[in-house]
């Protein structure tokens, strides 16, 4: 067949490498150019979602574990596994069983493909491990293991291995339009027929089907997440509740740095994709509460955002779910939601839908 595949991010990189490894002629378009947009303003993990387990996610959980290992195993130079600590304090608001129980059952979850095992520590043993914490009301700790990567290196490795067995980019490409008869309207270019048109436009997925009339089955809410970088070296990374709130943010090495993210806000396409004031004073906040050497405005040397297009679950969107949804409108098939590491399963996920 031939397939047009709208959306140059991870989903739709990985949708059409599994499209053309079958042999189908694949037309992937991209308003921007691949990978600049939602893929690589990630937190840089490669995870199965420790905290949604708390939301029963478990399907999500165990799927998104083993693509952890495959994404290791396949491309070592853009991904690495990565120690991370999370220490308990007095005013924590989940128990030490809870996390022990979570970390056991993220471990259960991952079987043969696990990329390294849980441990428990003592005050002793968390201060030595993790020197630059504040000692102040700490009781004890854990450690587990997830992935880190480069996301943008990464998901342009995929989309290589993609053009080399045949798949045609067109980057810069503005789609306007799509119909059910599989035609695509370019911007001020006439339209091309397709036997299927592949809608994984992430953010924009819904927008576009309401641009071509098309009836929609899910909504999408758009979340931002934005993230701090410090010119401070890290060895390991940090899994630490926000104070006084349930949410749960991240402390990461990157690139010899320190990454500091995510924030929750809701976004719209209209409006600019960039980190507010009152988010770095969120992540400022949410840093020096745990780490002795503070940190004020002055130590951000670089900034970055992205937006996560959640299917609308919940009216909170700490608590809207990760998980993805297909739908098929005749000869258009749109996908809603995801998330980084489970691209490739929800591409395969996508070609049997299109395939059927």
């Amino acid at each position: 067949m031939d397939v047009a595949v709208i959306g140059g991010g991870i989903n739709g990189v990985m949708t059409a490498w599994e499209l053309q490894k079958l042999g189908h002629n694949i037309s992937l378009f991209e308003k921007n150019n691949l990978m600049v947009n939602t893929s690589s303003a990630s937190s840089k993990l490669l995870h199965g979602g420790l905290r949604y387990l708390e939301n029963y996610e478990f399907r999500l959980v165990k799927e998104a574990l083993r693509e952890r290992h495959w994404w290791i195993s396949n491309a070592p130079q853009h991904t690495k596994p990565l120690k991370i600590f999370i220490p308990i304090y007095k005013k924590s608001r989940r128990p030490a069983f809870i996390y022990k129980v979570g970390l056991w059952l993220y471990d259960f979850l991952a079987g043969v493909e696990n990329i390294g095992t849980h441990e428990s520590y003592t005050k002793r043993q968390i201060q030595q491990s993790c020197p630059e914490l504040k000692t102040e009301q700490l009781m004890k700790g854990f450690s587990y293991y997830d992935g880190v990567m480069d996301d943008y290196k990464l998901g342009l490795w995929a989309a290589e291995q993609a053009k080399k067995i045949g798949m045609k980019v067109y980057e810069q490409t503005l789609i306007d339009k799509i119909d059910l008869n599989g035609n695509v309207y370019l911007e001020n270019r006439g339209k091309k027929s397709f036997d299927r048109i592949i809608n994984v436009a992430g953010p924009w997925s819904q927008h576009l089907l309401e641009k071509s009339d098309v009836p929609l089955e899910y909504t999408l809410d758009l979340v931002r997440g934005s993230h701090i970088v410090v010119e401070r070296p890290l060895e390991h990374g940090y899994f630490l509740e926000i104070p006084n709130e349930r949410r749960i943010f991240f402390v990461l090495p990157y690139n010899n740095k320190t990454l500091i993210g995510t924030t929750e806000k809701r976004q719209q396409l209209s409006e600019k994709i960039e980190v507010s004031d009152e988010e770095i004073d969120y992540l400022i906040i949410a840093y020096n509460q745990y780490f002795k050497n503070s940190l004020n405005r002055n130590d951000i040397i670089t900034t970055f955002s992205g937006v996560r297009p959640l299917i609308k679950s919940s009216h909170n969107p700490n608590k809207a779910t990760r998980e993805y949804a297909i739908q098929t409108n005749n000869k258009i098939t749109s996908v809603f939601g995801g998330k980084w590491t489970t691209s490739r399963k929800l591409a395969k996920n996508v070609v049997k839908s299109v395939l059927r």
